[in-house]
């Protein structure tokens, strides 16, 4: 795990408010009636997290920006997102996660319906670990049956995704390519091609549905609780862009 994921995890929920919980639990224990707040709040939010509710709405604060009108793609690029390892050490095998095999399904898609070149680009989810491009480009050709005409193995996060695509896109005269990542990380994503001199346009993958309110939209579960996690990184992760720019 890189020190970005590790300090990622601190930051956010929900180690976040489970370290809140137990901070909270022992000063209660210690008698302090403001720990027993922050425990019971921190496991509040955390129940409120999981919600489909809560989810939705931090997701549909992501909303996809629109398309260049006029603007035709001369390739797709699809972006890495999470690996997993099939085998034990340093040397153990990789493949995609679920996440990355959603994108690659909808880069094929659009493969088989435009033509267009892919691009496939992510590096090494871990130290020691095949980068996640190259697994990439062979999951395209093993579970799809579509080649990857540009394998970008090195990008550590959305803003290299960028940057080293568009050094291995411009020199091929490609200056509009198709973007294809989950609906929540569209935004984040097509704002970091934008800088990189590249005109994205967004394919998402997975819109979600904005939720209203029903009685199943207040039970919580760990699949939200994940939703949650993967909107609130994607504003974390636009604040960083925003400082650092």
């Amino acid at each position: 795990m890189t020190l970005q994921a590790v300090l990622t995890a601190l930051l956010l929920p929900p180690l976040l408010l489970v370290l809140l919980q137990m901070a909270g639990a022992g000063l209660a224990w210690r008698g302090s009636r403001g720990g027993l707040a922050v425990a019971v709040l921190a496991g509040g939010a955390q129940l409120l997290l999981a919600t489909p509710f809560a989810a939705g709405m931090l997701l549909a604060s992501l909303p996809v920006p629109p398309p260049v009108a006029g603007a035709s793609p001369g390739a797709i690029v699809v972006l890495g997102g999470d690996g997993v390892r099939t085998g034990p050490g340093p040397g153990g095998g990789t493949d995609v996660g679920a996440l990355t095999l959603e994108r690659l399904r909808a880069g094929a898609v659009l493969h088989r319906a435009t033509g267009l070149p892919l691009l496939v680009t992510g590096g090494p989810n871990s130290p020691g670990a095949e980068p996640l491009g190259t697994v990439m480009a062979r999951s395209l050709g093993t579970d799809f049956g579509t080649p990857a005409r540009w394998v970008e193995p090195a990008a550590r996060d959305t803003r290299d995704n960028a940057v080293l695509s568009a050094a291995l896109l411009r020199p091929e005269g490609i200056g509009t390519v198709l973007l294809v990542t989950h609906a929540w990380h569209m935004a984040r994503a097509v704002e970091a091609f934008r800088r990189a001199g590249l005109v994205p346009l967004p394919a998402p993958v997975r819109l979600e549905r904005v939720p209203d309110g029903q009685a199943g939209d207040w039970v919580p579960r760990p699949d939200h609780l994940a939703a949650s996690w993967f909107a609130l990184r994607e504003w974390a992760g636009r604040l960083v862009y925003a400082i650092r720019d």
